[in-house]
């Protein structure tokens, strides 16, 4: 990748202008051992911890070619430099969630004046890229999150999550995180119970909408989680979450600090309220 000085991933991104591969271990390395830091200096054990990592097909977005002779080459030339950090996040005993943003979004942006069908293709190359990644990570230690982008807009030319499916399923991972709590995508659940999950697929259902200072009420939070329940058919299968990070950009967060814990704790004052009527 060609990068020069302080780069805008907005404005200017960097290029991919010779042989992608993961050149230093020592930045993911260090990142993982502050992490494990923050977790032993808590007083209250997790139940499990998740890191995010990106998918091969957003890098290949954001950050053009100029080296590679096809798309395909790119794209599966990432998956080969990230296959690094995958397999290094769940040897430090995290749950790795791959942040795949575009296996939705870049219908409406790459992809949004040419035919579907081109799109859909794109899906199954960077799914097939992810896999190649994941060959030697336990499925179950692996989920994947999908998202039309995070940004406050009218999101009229989302595609709907009933074209790509089938396709995202084929995802070698144990879960799925999805965006169910914005107003563009609040009934995706109808696609879900249409077009089910595999069985051993967790949901990690997004009750929290991440674009907006309205703080969720609990109990538009449990009913939520009920909804994600219902539709995949078993409440032990779904995980509450938020439709996206809170600043997917540094710098370019949309709630404020503030409001953020409040939703987090109307999240999980949400999810107890619902884990007592589910169960």
């Amino acid at each position: 990748m060609q990068a020069r000085g302080k780069v805008s991933l907005l404005a200017a991104p960097p290029r991919a202008t010779g042989e992608v591969r993961y050149a230093d271990r020592g930045p993911l390395e260090r990142e993982l051992a502050a992490y494990r830091k923050v977790l032993g200096g808590q007083t209250r054990a997790f139940s499990e911890s998740f890191w995010t990592a990106p998918s091969p097909g957003i890098v290949a977005s954001a950050m053009q070619n100029d080296h590679y002779a096809s798309l395909a080459d790119y794209v599966n030339a990432v998956a080969d430099a990230l296959r690094t950090e995958y397999e290094a996040i769940v040897a430090a005993g995290h749950v790795l969630q791959i942040d795949a943003p575009d296996l939705a979004m870049e219908r409406h942006r790459l992809f949004a004046e040419r035919p579907l069908a081109e799109f859909l293709a794109f899906v199954e190359l960077v799914v097939s890229a992810i896999n190649r990644a994941l060959a030697n990570v336990p499925r179950e230690k692996v989920r994947l999150h999908v998202c039309w982008g995070n940004y406050e807009g009218p999101h009229t030319f989302d595609v709907p999550l009933e074209e790509i499916a089938a396709r995202v399923y084929e995802a070698r991972v144990g879960a799925l995180v999805l965006s169910m709590a914005n107003p563009r995508h609040a009934h995706e659940h109808r696609t879900l119970a249409k077009l089910p999950p595999p069985k051993d697929w967790n949901l990690v259902a997004g009750v929290i909408d991440t674009t907006t200072n309205y703080v969720e009420h609990p109990e538009v939070v449990a009913e939520r989680i009920a909804i994600g329940a219902k539709a995949v058919g078993d409440p032990r299968r779904v995980l509450a979450g938020t439709d996206c990070g809170f600043d997917t950009s540094t710098g370019f967060g949309l709630v404020a600090d503030e409001i953020v814990w409040e939703k987090l704790r109307a999240l999980a004052e949400g999810a107890r309220i619902a884990s007592e009527r589910l169960f």
